[in-house]
């Protein structure tokens, strides 16, 4: 059986409420779509490739690299933000929606990156950036002139609390954190009311209970639909409806706000009707940033009787550990175990999943979870995360070098770091005492988001082969001499040839896609043994998620059945073999 491809034709039918907009298949339970099919790349386009030196990735660099993606085998690419932005959060402060950034290129050169993408039959989705704008869009500019404004109630304006002490004599309406540190409400001296900005100052947030806001969001939407794009990314998109009243959150509720917000009474009622006049007409694929979303939650977002979006991005996974901040302990596999498990559990057939270990808001996974030690450890490890991506159920995600095996940057200094969260971080906990300086340093390095918005490694020469210029936006890192497209392409022994086999098997048979999974071991703490099913079909998937060799006795004796990829050039275990013997970092994916 063939997987959907960009250019397989689809049936259609008309699209109404309670009508997808394609008619589908139904395989193991589940409806065939190409979105469960695809294997999706992240592009974040300012670190992707340069094309006229003035150091920041822009789109005619995208189209000049498609060749490689498709060799990779990738079927759709996932465009981070490319619109008209001052960059005070790296474009997710948007200006203007029908406009591409100027440091990125034109609309023509965007026309021309869709249709080199089309000729290569692969997708585009891009970021929609709907719970905020920049402060510098139109409508907020407006807003803000007066209270009574035509565009005041785009937005989300409160008086303060009063109070003689405090600036202007006015606390904030509410003790809302912003997820930028500090209150997420900032006071404007113009109208003397305070308005609300869950991100960065100059990242407004959008008043969704005002019908012509939703109405210019689904226009915007219709516009790039229309041009040919296949769908969208939403940005913090549960965070579109607010608690009425806005009243403060609780002690406990602040050690997690999200939970509260993305859970707003109307947030379903909004999604929905995105859905009916928009998404329903069109053959695309939307998936949501899921923040605060529990699992127990997700088919209240995702499940096809719901009619709201196609996927969402869960973080239980790529968040375990977490502490808080830049805190995080060492991974236990049991618990990531226990969250594949309890996906499979309680998403049923009209759900779907995505699977992911890193993007643009993460360190790089390598890592993080594997092992740079050694180039050797290093590229083993990165092929067994890689391996693991490519065979769970769910959408699978790749980001942008880490078919390469990218790692972090060696961060040293507060003043290299971009992001906006950690000079933010700096400001206030530092300046408050509640860490010092190289306390955050050493987290940010560790788990901070500028180690994934470092240049694209491409080759040995100048900067990575990222700009002939003189200077880059964020810092290459050192290791690109080692590290790098180059070297790897036509290496049949490396991260990205590897990778590439991977995506191969995994388009090969529907098993991987819409076949049962089974953890075989949920409590080893060294290996992650697991299958996927499918009718006659059936695959074992053994991970050795460690630097230490393991021999393993497969469960009730059974036989792990005939090779069809590894990680290593070879293995010492015949096809009948019951028991393993796994090297450090180890994976295999046998047909049984």
């Amino acid at each position: 059986m063939t997987l959907l491809s960009p250019s397989t034709p689809v049936a259609t039918a008309q699209a109404d409420a309670s009508t997808p907009a394609h008619a589908v298949t139904v395989i193991n339970g589940y409806s065939r779509q190409w979105w469960k099919e695809a294997v999706v790349y992240q592009i974040y386009p300012r670190s992707f490739q340069d094309s006229n030196g003035d150091g920041i990735g822009d789109l005619n660099g995208i189209t000049s690299r498609l060749d490689y993606l498709q060799k990779l085998g990738i079927n759709v690419i996932w465009l981070s933000p490319h619109f008209d932005s001052p960059n005070a959060d790296n474009g997710y402060d948007i200006r203007d929606y029908r406009k591409v950034m100027t440091e990125f290129g034109t609309m023509a050169d965007f026309d021309r990156m869709l249709a080199g993408i089309k000729q290569r039959h692969m997708r585009l989705i891009i970021d929609l950036v709907v719970n905020h704008t920049s402060d510098e869009h139109r409508w907020f500019q407006e807003s803000r002139k007066s209270r009574t404004n035509p565009y005041r109630d785009y937005y989300i304006w409160r008086d303060g609390r009063p109070n003689p002490s405090a600036p202007h004599g006015f606390d904030p309406p509410n003790n809302y954190p912003s997820y930028f540190s500090g209150s997420a409400w900032q006071w404007d001296d113009t109208t003397k009311q305070f308005y609300l900005h869950l991100f960065a100052v100059k990242q407004p947030d959008l008043n969704w209970e005002n019908p012509k806001v939703r109405q210019e969001v689904y226009s915007l939407m219709r516009f790039w639909l229309d041009k040919g794009v296949d769908g969208f990314r939403m940005d913090v998109i549960p965070l579109i409806s607010k608690i009425p009243g806005l009243p403060d959150l609780s002690p406990e509720q602040l050690k997690d706000p999200s939970k509260v917000w993305a859970n707003g009474p109307r947030r379903d009622e909004f999604l929905q009707e995105m859905n009916r006049e928009v998404l329903s007409k069109y053959d695309d694929m939307s998936v949501g940033e899921a923040i605060g979303i529990g699992l127990a939650e997700t088919h209240n977002i995702v499940g096809e009787d719901r009619h709201e979006l196609s996927e969402i991005f869960n973080f239980d996974a790529t968040r375990i550990g977490a502490k808080g901040g830049y805190e995080y302990a060492p991974l236990n596999l049991p618990d990531l175990k226990a969250i594949y498990s309890a996906h499979a559990r309680v998403l049923g057939k009209q759900d779907w999943d995505t699977v992911f270990l890193g993007n643009h808001d993460m360190s790089r996974v390598v890592s993080r979870w594997g092992d740079v030690s050694t180039p050797e450890n290093r590229a083993l490890s990165a092929k067994m995360l890689q391996t693991m991506v490519l065979t769970l159920r769910g959408t699978a995600y790749l980001y942008q070098g880490d078919e390469l095996g990218m790692t972090n940057y060696p961060w040293t200094k507060i003043s290299e770091f971009n992001d906006i969260e950690v000079q933010n971080r700096f400001k206030t906990d530092v300046a408050s005492g509640r860490m010092t300086e190289q306390q955050l340093i050493q987290g940010a390095a560790a788990y901070g988001r500028d180690n994934s918005r470092t240049p694209m490694q491409w080759d040995t020469t100048k900067n990575a082969g990222f700009s002939s210029g003189t200077k880059t936006w964020q810092p290459v890192n050192p290791n690109y001499t080692t590290i790098n497209a180059a070297s790897q392409v036509n290496d049949p022994d490396s991260i990205y040839s590897f990778n590439r086999q991977m995506i191969a098997l995994r388009h090969s048979d529907p098993a991987f896609v819409y076949g049962d999974y089974q953890d075989l071991d949920p409590k080893h703490q060294q290996v992650f043994i697991y299958t996927r099913t499918l009718g006659s079909a059936k695959y074992l998937v053994v991970l050795n998620f460690s630097k230490q060799p393991v021999e393993y006795s497969l469960p009730g004796g059974s036989a792990a059945g005939q090779l069809k990829l590894g990680n290593y050039r070879d293995t010492s275990d015949a096809p009948g073999s019951s028991t393993l013997h796994l090297r450090p970092w180890e994976s295999r994916v046998y047909r049984q």
